[in-house]
Parts: C-alpha cells; sequence; structure tokens
C-alpha cells in the first residue's frame, strides 16, 4: 500500500517520468549527430530515457565524449557523473 502511494506522489511530483526501460545502443533514441558526439555507437553501454526531455546514457570510455559537439548537436545540457554515466537533457 505504501509503495502505491510512494509511486503515485513522485508521479505527481514528476509528470514528465517515463517508465524504466534500458534501450539497447543501437536503437534510436539520439540522432546520429549525437552519438557521434558520444564518441560513436561503439562508445555507448546503455542508453535509457528517464523523461519526455532527458536521456541517461552510460559510456563505455567518457573521455572519448566531445561537449562541445554534443551542444552544437542541440543538447542544451549536458550533465556528466564520475561513473560514465552521461545525463542529457535533449529538450525544454
Amino acid at each position: 500500500m505504501f509503495e502505491k502511494l510512494q509511486r503515485a506522489f513522485w508521479k505527481a511530483l514528476t509528470p514528465d517520468l517515463i517508465a524504466e526501460t534500458v534501450a539497447p545502443p543501437t536503437q534510436g533514441l539520439l540522432p546520429a549527430e549525437v552519438l557521434s558526439a558520444l564518441g560513436g555507437v561503439e562508445n555507448l553501454k546503455s542508453q535509457q530515457r528517464v523523461a519526455l526531455t532527458r536521456v541517461r546514457v552510460q559510456l563505455q570510455d567518457a573521455g572519448r565524449m566531445d561537449e562541445a559537439a554534443l551542444r552544437a548537436a542541440g543538447v542544451p545540457g549536458v550533465m556528466v557523473l564520475t561513473t560514465g554515466v552521461v545525463h542529457l537533457l535533449t529538450g525544454l
């Protein structure tokens, strides 16, 4: 019962959240320019849409990512975590 209330509470706070599904790197969540700026498809371990405007990507090697190229490809916000996980803001 508490779990249902907790889920309803978080859904009310974040209505743009999407059900948690991890897509294989070859599936088209991201445009080719963004994939190239992330170091190519072979540099992706996983990608996951966490909201309508956000994508979480796990990279093999975060050093291959080009943040300037991501911004040029139309990604307005990039947050890099130390574990090789990158959060991309893909819309407004």
